[in-house]
């Protein structure tokens, strides 16, 4: 190695200059000419880690100084972000201030109109609890007129000549035309005046309902020869109704107030007309009770005396 030959050198040229020197002393020089080489060559090696390490450091030094720039950069921004923050709620807080009074007048408004709809409550919860008995007076009594006049028809009941249904607050008496009529007449027979004093009898007490008598018929045309008294089935059908109720005003003491007639003529089967059962069935007369409200909104066109 380099080095060596130069401490050799070194030491032969001393060794020369002070005289003739002995073998040992000159091998005891040679060694430690090589401890010192083995010595530089450590030196060096540790020499260049530190220069490699040097390196390393001044890199990581300047991404840290990097790293440093973008913190301060963003608590830069975030202070930004923090004083306009502060401003904001600086600004809600007067705007909160001046207006509490208006909230705390709002939440006394809200307050009253609370109070106002638990009193409405209470009224409609008592308006309902009314409405409640009432409705189940009223089933009552209708069922207690349903019973009385089955009771009181119940012969022609089981002979088919009189229904009686009740449904959804409305009772109807259904009586076929036979036990009423002639064929093709409006003058209620004797027979049938009797039928009528016993149904008008029950229905009259009813009070809270209104009385409607409708006239029906089969959908076979009127004869020639009844033509020019009754031009059509709803001329008929009509006029049979308004005799019923004259009979159930005038002998039974219905209100004129609370009974009306009408007719439909052909338009309302409750049967096929295609059989002489289905157009006797078809040829009738109905007396409905019907609610005053029900009756008020869905009551059809009528013929009153």
């Amino acid at each position: 190695m380099p080095n060596k030959v130069l401490i050799l050198l070194a030491l032969t040229f001393s060794l020369l200059a002070s005289g003739c020197v002995s073998k040992t002393v000159y091998q005891q020089k040679v060694d430690e000419a090589d401890q010192l080489t083995g010595r530089i060559g450590e030196l060096e090696t540790e020499y260049q880690l530190m220069v490699d390490k040097n390196g390393y450091l001044t890199q990581r030094n300047g991404e840290l100084d990097l790293r440093l720039r973008e913190t301060l950069n963003r608590s830069s921004a975030l202070q930004d972000d923090l004083l306009r923050a502060r401003a904001d709620i600086d600004r809600l807080e007067k705007i909160l201030s001046a207006r509490s009074a208006e909230a705390g007048a709002a939440m006394a408004d809200m307050r009253q109109s609370i109070d106002r709809l638990e009193t409405q409550n209470r009224d409609l919860a008592l308006q309902v609890e009314n409405e409640r008995l009432a409705r189940e007076a009223r089933v009552a009594q209708m069922k207690s007129t349903y019973d009385e006049l089955v009771g009181m028809m119940d012969a022609e009941i089981k002979r088919g000549e009189v229904t009686i249904s009740e449904l959804q607050g409305k009772l109807s008496v259904n009586m076929v035309e036979k036990i009423l009529f002639d064929s093709g007449e409006a003058e209620v027979k004797p027979a049938g005046l009797e039928v009528l004093r016993r149904v008008g009898g029950v229905v009259k007490g009813v009070l809270d309902k209104e009385i409607r008598v409708e006239g029906h018929t089969d959908n076979v045309p009127i004869s020639p020869r009844l033509q020019q008294k009754f031009p059509s089935n709803w001329e008929l059908s009509t006029a049979r109704a308004v005799n019923v109720l004259h009979f159930l005003q005038s002998k039974v003491g219905i209100s004129g107030e609370r009974i009306s007639a009408c007719g439909y003529g052909e338009h309302r089967p409750i049967a096929e007309n295609d059989s002489p059962q289905g157009r006797a069935l078809n040829r009738r007369i109905q007396i409905v009770l019907v609610p005053f409200e029900i009756q008020a909104a869905q009551a059809p066109s009528a013929a009153q005396p």
